[in-house]
């Protein structure tokens, strides 16, 4: 069994900052890909930012230059640091990691249970 717990979410204001974590824990052979989606009222959930094992990162085009993802693949944590926040970006954020256990020979992907971020004044 595989878990991610996420935290770092609140209430901030236009133009402020907030860092996510995503911890990883329980039995994993390898994790490849790690990302976060958020997901605003009455939209779809959407992908955010993401990084692969090897450092490569990818965002959606309305966070680029504010957001950066980092992860620890020792730790198995990924790291989200948002600045210059609006209120626009107010969702929540889940987490996620497509990884194999040791006992399953195909790759899955696992997510988080979600943390809320408000940018409001």
């Amino acid at each position: 069994q595989v878990q991610l717990v996420e935290s770092g979410g609140g209430l901030v204001q236009p133009g402020g900052s907030l860092r996510l974590s995503c911890a990883a824990s329980g039995s994993i052979f390898t994790i490849y890909t790690m990302g976060w989606y958020r997901q605003a009222p009455g939209k779809q959930r959407e992908l955010v930012a993401a990084i692969t094992s090897g450092g490569s990162a990818n965002y959606a085009d309305s966070v680029k230059g504010r957001f950066t993802i980092s992860r620890d693949n020792a730790k198995n944590t990924v790291l989200l640091q948002m600045n210059s926040l609006k209120p626009e970006d107010t969702a929540v954020y889940y987490c996620n990691a497509f990884l194999k256990t040791p006992v399953q020979a195909i790759a899955y992907t696992a997510w988080g249970q979600g943390t809320q971020v408000t940018v409001s004044s």
